[in-house]
């Protein structure tokens, strides 16, 4: 395996990993902005396997509306926990 299908690879489990946390922030600490990390995390994971493994045929439009609304989720999500502290 190479290095790059490797960092592929461990970048979807962080990916996972981010998603959970902000669905277990969203639902265990009752924080709303645990629901946008959740969706940016979920959208960039569909964007990540979709551009590496080709598998679906979205178009480049498609992908960059995906990663748009996952940018904007995750700095809601910010803007919100800097607004806590």
């Amino acid at each position: 395996m190479s290095l790059v299908n490797i960092l592929y690879v461990a970048s979807l489990i962080l990916e996972v990993a981010a998603l959970i946390l902000g669905v277990m922030l969203a639902t265990k600490k009752k924080k709303a902005y645990g629901w946008c990390i959740a969706l940016a995390f979920a959208l960039w994971l569909i964007y990540d396997y979709v551009k590496f493994s080709g598998t679906l045929n979205l178009s480049l439009d498609i992908l960059s509306i995906i990663f748009f609304v996952a940018v904007i989720s995750i700095t809601w999500a910010l803007w919100k926990i800097y607004q806590e502290s």
